[in-house]
């Protein structure tokens, strides 16, 4: 037991809109860690929101604007802080290496456990939530998406790129038009997780190496604050380097 507060489903999510017609939803009292960020993309005809939290509160019911239009719910990868909500969307895009992992999840392939309990949080979730009992709900996916497939949201055109290392299916999507990267977990700036159940050093210096010479401009990465394009070259030369490449 803890001594934690109760937070509101009112309060639970915090957004702020970053240029580009991108808004970004966090969870406050989630540690930073542990909290992804969810990104909101509008676009002329659909919307795009890359990961969902970790589901303990209703996103659609407590952020009108993931409601008002037509919208993909993209993964980045299937572990617990990233697609929490995504049964809450009737369309449903995962690389074709997790859509098992997101139609069936469970607490040791999401990685909720080991990770999931009252100490990543700085106020607990509303009643009646308890981080013992904490599951991703199943979400299987309405669309599988491989390597050079693309998310097309009538005026905006965001390339899938297939980023294993962190995960098997994980992705990153990249707008060649305006620069942007949402890089989900294969890279952002803070402490990189390479040795979950299902990670491989391997595939994630081979991601690596192709991210490198991308020309992005800006990164949305699935933690921590996003960063430039020159800031996202030195993190992944460091990163290399430190992996002997």
């Amino acid at each position: 037991m803890t001594d934690l507060p109760r937070a509101t489903a009112a309060t639970w999510y915090e957004t702020r809109t970053v240029g580009d017609d991108v808004t970004f939803i966090s969870e406050p009292f989630i540690l930073e860690f542990y909290r992804c960020n969810i990104w909101h993309v509008r676009g002329r005809d659909r919307d795009m929101l890359v990961d969902s939290g970790m589901g303990v509160v209703s996103l659609r019911q407590q952020v009108p604007l993931v409601t008002e239009r037509p919208l993909e719910a993209v993964a980045s990868h299937t572990h617990f802080d990233h697609i929490g909500c995504h049964h809450e969307f009737e369309q449903r895009t995962v690389h074709r290496a997790e859509a098992g992992l997101l139609a069936a999840p469970t607490r040791v392939n999401t990685l909720a456990d080991p990770y999931v309990t009252d100490e990543i949080f700085t106020a607990l979730p509303p009643q009646p939530y308890l981080s013992t009992e904490y599951a991703v709900r199943k979400a299987p996916a309405t669309r599988i998406v491989d390597d050079g497939d693309a998310i097309d949201l009538g005026d905006r055109h965001f390339s899938v790129i297939h980023t294993p290392g962190h995960s098997p299916g994980g992705i990153a999507l990249f707008e060649a038009a305006t620069g942007i990267l949402f890089s989900g977990d294969i890279l952002y700036d803070g402490p990189l997780i390479e040795d979950t159940y299902h990670s491989d050093v391997g595939d994630y210096i081979a991601s690596m190496e192709r991210l490198l010479d991308m020309p992005v401009r800006l990164v949305h990465g699935g933690h921590f604050p996003s960063f430039s394009g020159e800031r996202y070259r030195a993190l992944i030369r460091e990163w290399l380097a430190a992996h002997d490449r």
